[in-house]
């Protein structure tokens, strides 16, 4: 049996989605993928367009046999925690032979050689990024002054670090190297628009091509031919009751957060210091919306993004401290069911036999089978579902229906495809 590993959003499921999962086989020659995917809030800092079991289901109807849920202190880390998270998810489940990603180079050994360096090993490396950054230079210049001292042959390659899927497949790769993991990296080349781009311009637009057309239209017209039908169909039956979801439909419970601790600061939240967080109090009297108070607060040093990320770090209540904790004990303590196809049967029964932790497919049975704070970790996810399913009610009121008003991490069942 041979397994391969994807981690994504699917944030929404696409064409450019379905092409990955069928090129990660192919190239891997994986009997089965196990998809590590983020719940209900993803890595830009923002809820996801459609919740995670529907996503699951658009993953497991083109090519998925797993998914499982990547816990929310990863899904909205930085690059580095997302990939280490996620990475040590699939490793521990003892059964993945490969990990799978996009890029845009699409050039794995260039990948992994930046991942080695990037590490710090090297003793010029680390000599190098030591004296430019005490020069002034930023982290980006003096890293790239480094690598050109310890590898010079890399210098043509420099454009490589300025890609988000390459930056993302070089954490991977780092992550896989920090572990000692036995599994192999496999890259596909990222097929049509790039990452940011926001224009429909082909049958591989991006995720947030999609995601934008659909704001602007409030329609899914424009975006049918760029989703699998089983996507398209999944999202258009539940337009207009229970998505799309934006960032700005959680201003209000942000601001409602932001306010409540407000005299204490918000130094306990991960990604925030004390200048960040003396800049949110300073400028709560002028909060209009989650979008907007991101762009107030962003600032040369701090990208739109990574304030997104800090503040849904306090909607959530994320903590620096617990973050830490989990850090130190290796990042998982669990690998929670999404959902599965039926004929992956026997890929479960291995997970079972030879992984490290437990699967879980029934929340209830949790309590008994983690530590303290594995349990920790879990409430963070089951808490994260429910918030998203209260932006839900809140945004559609007049078709809520009773799995919304009714909403439970606890009685959600796992897809079976």
């Amino acid at each position: 049996m041979k397994t391969v590993g994807i981690i994504a959003e699917y944030n929404p499921f696409h064409n450019g989605h379905a092409y990955q999962l069928a090129k990660a086989k192919e190239l891997t020659g994986a009997d089965y993928c196990i998809v590590v995917m983020s719940g209900d809030f993803v890595q830009r800092g923002a809820p996801a367009i459609v919740d995670k079991y529907m996503r699951a289901e658009a993953a497991l109807t083109n090519g998925a046999d797993l998914v499982l849920e990547l816990p929310v202190y990863y899904a909205l880390g930085s690059a580095e925690y997302f990939a280490s998270g996620a990475v040590a998810l699939l490793d521990k489940l003892g059964v993945t032979d490969t990990l799978c990603f996009g890029s845009e180079c699409g050039n794995i050994n260039l990948l992994t050689e930046f991942a080695v360096r990037l590490l710090g090993e090297d003793d010029t490396f680390k000599r190098v990024l030591d004296r430019q950054l005490r020069s002034g230079l930023s982290y980006p210049n003096a890293r790239n002054a480094a690598l050109e001292a310890c590898a010079p042959h890399l210098n043509a390659h420099m454009g490589i670090l300025m890609s988000s899927n390459n930056i993302l497949g070089i954490e991977y790769c780092k992550a896989l190297h920090r572990r000692g993991s036995s599994i192999q990296p496999y890259t596909v080349r990222r097929a049509g628009s790039s990452y940011h781009d926001a224009s429909l311009d082909n049958a591989y637009s991006s995720a947030l091509a999609i995601r934008e057309s659909i704001r602007a239209t409030d329609s899914l017209s424009d975006v049918k031919s760029l989703v699998p039908q089983t996507a398209y169909e999944l999202f258009r039956s539940a337009y207009g009751a229970t998505c799309p979801v934006f960032a700005d439909d959680a201003s209000a419970i942000l601001h409602y957060q932001l306010l409540s601790e407000q005299a204490a600061g918000y130094t306990g939240h991960p990604d925030i210091d004390a200048s960040l967080s003396d800049r949110i109090v300073n400028n709560l009297p002028s909060y209009r919306s989650f979008t907007d108070f991101c762009e107030l607060l962003k600032t040369k040093n701090r990208t739109y993004t990574r304030i997104a990320r800090s503040l849904m770090h306090i909607l959530l209540q994320l903590e620096k401290v617990d973050l830490a904790i989990y850090q130190s004990e290796d990042y998982i303590y669990y690998a929670r069911m999404l959902g599965f196809r039926k004929d992956a049967e026997p890929l479960l029964s291995e997970i079972k036999r030879r992984s490290s932790i437990p699967l879980l497919s029934k929340l209830s049975d949790a309590s008994g089978l983690l530590s303290e704070n594995g349990n920790r970790m879990l409430s963070k996810d089951i808490y994260a579902g429910c918030v998203y399913h209260s932006l839900i009610q809140h945004k559609f009121p007049a078709s809520a229906g009773a799995e919304t008003e009714s909403y439970n991490e606890y009685q959600k069942q796992i897809l079976r495809v």
